[in-house]
């Protein structure tokens, strides 16, 4: 059986630093721009820069959110951040947008890609499809049953979850409670 990677989350350098000591095997992280944790703290490219050397020389890998939905005006901003990120050795990109999924397989074969839980995937027919497309991971809607869980960790893909203890009342990053009490989706 493959042995499970602890993944932690990273909004800023002592955050990283602390979860790099407590021994995670990956940090995820975001920049300033293309983050659905938008309002967590976020890492500009020269703290990124210093992020990837620090975990890096200690065999803990980096991931990338660009989980959010582009629009047009922001495209190319998306490819300058990609090249960048690229150029810089971060380990995988935690993706959301199709255009932008596709940008990343065409341009960068051999960048890591991940599917966020922002697009989706919650079913074996999504999981199957991704695999066909060079994905490394999905990771499960966080409202997936523990029993497609179960069937996609022997799909041959490598699969995640969430583990956390409150449930949003609604479905991945669509939360309409957050719309109604902070004008802003989850």
């Amino acid at each position: 059986m493959k042995k499970a990677e602890l993944l932690a989350p990273a909004g800023n350098m002592e955050a990283l630093i602390a979860a790099v000591q407590a021994g995670c095997d990956a940090v995820y992280l975001g920049l300033n721009s293309f983050s659905a944790r938008a309002f967590a703290g976020n890492f500009s490219r020269e703290e990124l820069v210093e992020a990837v050397r620090y975990c890096h020389i200690r065999g803990v890998k980096v991931y990338v959110t660009m989980n959010t939905i582009l629009y047009e005006p922001e495209i190319e901003a998306a490819k300058d951040q990609i090249q960048f990120l690229y150029d810089h050795d971060v380990d995988a990109l935690l993706i959301q947008d199709f255009g932008l999924f596709h940008y990343v397989r065409t341009c960068f074969p051999d960048f890591e890609v991940h599917c966020s839980t922002q697009m989706h995937i919650h079913n074996m027919s999504g999981i199957e499809y991704m695999k066909t497309q060079g994905v490394k991971r999905v990771v499960l809607a966080r409202e997936s049953p523990i029993e497609l869980v179960e069937k996609a960790c022997k799909s041959g893909m490598d699969i995640e979850v969430f583990a956390y203890g409150a449930i949003c009342i609604s479905y991945s990053g669509q939360c309409q409670f957050s719309v109604v009490t902070k004008q802003r989706s989850a």
